[in-house]
């Protein structure tokens, strides 16, 4: 049996308050962090690029919302937005401090878009549900509008869009077009270990028991002590922040430069249907949702053809686009109305039933 509870005494408090006081959960995760790093130097070029820089980013915004919308119980729609926020924070200061190095800007951006999440979040003390979900909407397309009619954002670009000049770190290019995706990978790898971790230690915390409270009962919550706005407030601000690092991420280490529709409504969706699928109220579940929804369709346009070549038929990219959208729909609707806990819940029933190598919930 590789997994078992038992024999693993705890002797003190702090080892049975532990993230992670199983034995096999921290050798488990110990494993996949060296697989991570080991890939930027056995996997390829596209494999870097266009598969694991993208998942990782998706994943750490989709944990963002889900300490939101799965830990606090508050829907938002404005998930793009937000990102958008950290991109142009980031740009604006990449551009006014170029001595400065960046990565202290992407971690700083976040702050910016931490400031407006809290703004847009004060209706949250007074309206929630579908009324709150409007707002944050409404606080998406406003955000695109600033985006589109505020030149000095991007410096008064003529083409309105953000580019990503060459920034070095130790004299290795991490940013712009000299920087190789092996490079850009480990980088954007070790900001999402790093703010995973923080994440894990917030909600498994006083904080995190707080945002939950507010979930299951607010009004209880409230006669228990803890004060409804503050605690909202605080949870659409640490949600915004980390929305606003994916968003610097998404544009300097990914894309490499990109215009304001990028943060548009569909991208809000996109992480609010990860949240969905992976698990609410699982930080697991956010990588779980953003693989599925993001490598199924690269996947299937490999998968398809192969299997239906022999057979003398072929697979355009509309289809499979359209196959994406369908499976997508179908999960949605089933994990709606079956299990609200996604894959992360269906993941953590099969380490019970077939005693498989566990992941850390």
């Amino acid at each position: 049996m590789l997994y078992r509870e038992a024999g693993q005494f705890k002797t003190n408090y702090v080892a049975d308050s532990a993230i992670f006081p199983l034995r096999e959960d921290r050798i488990g995760l110990a494993v996949i962090i060296l697989a991570a790093y080991a890939l930027a130097f056995l996997g390829n070029s596209f494999v870097l690029q266009a598969v694991m820089i993208p998942f990782l980013v998706f994943s750490l915004a989709a944990i963002g919302l889900n300490i939101l919308t799965g830990y606090t119980g508050l829907l938002s729609l404005g998930t793009g937005a937000f990102m958008g926020v950290g991109a142009y924070a980031c740009y604006k200061l990449m551009t006014a401090f170029p001595g400065v190095n960046v990565i202290v800007w992407i971690f700083v951006s976040g702050f910016f878009s931490a400031a407006v999440g809290a703004l847009f979040g004060l209706p949250s003390l007074r309206i929630k549900g579908f009324y709150l979900a409007v707002a944050t909407l409404a606080a998406q397309f406003f955000l695109q509008w600033c985006f589109i009619r505020i030149p000095w954002l991007v410096n008064y670009n003529v083409s309105g869009a953000l580019d990503a000049p060459l920034r070095t770190l130790f004299g290795i290019p991490i940013m712009g077009p000299n920087a190789t995706p092996q490079t850009r990978y480990l980088l954007v790898l070790t900001i999402v270990i790093l703010l995973t971790w923080l994440a894990s230690n917030l909600v498994h915390g006083r904080i995190g028991r707080m945002w939950i409270a507010i979930r299951d009962m607010d009004l209880a919550a409230e006669l228990m002590g803890i004060r409804p706005l503050q605690t909202k407030l605080l949870a659409f601000a640490v949600s915004s922040y980390y929305c606003g690092v994916a968003g610097a991420l998404l544009v300097f280490l990914w894309y490499g430069g990109a215009e304001y529709d990028v943060f548009n409504i569909n991208q809000s969706f996109f992480i609010l249907f990860m949240v969905i699928i992976g698990g609410l109220g699982s930080l697991i579940g956010s990588f779980f949702g953003a693989a599925l929804i993001f490598i199924l369709p690269i996947v299937l346009g490999i998968v398809l053809p192969a299997a239906l070549s022999p057979f003398g038929l072929s697979v355009g990219a509309d289809v499979i686009e359209h196959l994406r959208f369908m499976i997508v729909g179908a999960l949605i609707i089933f994990f709606l109305i079956v299990e609200p806990h996604g894959l992360a819940r269906l993941w953590q029933i099969g380490k019970q039933k077939l005693l498989v190598w566990p992941f850390p919930y």
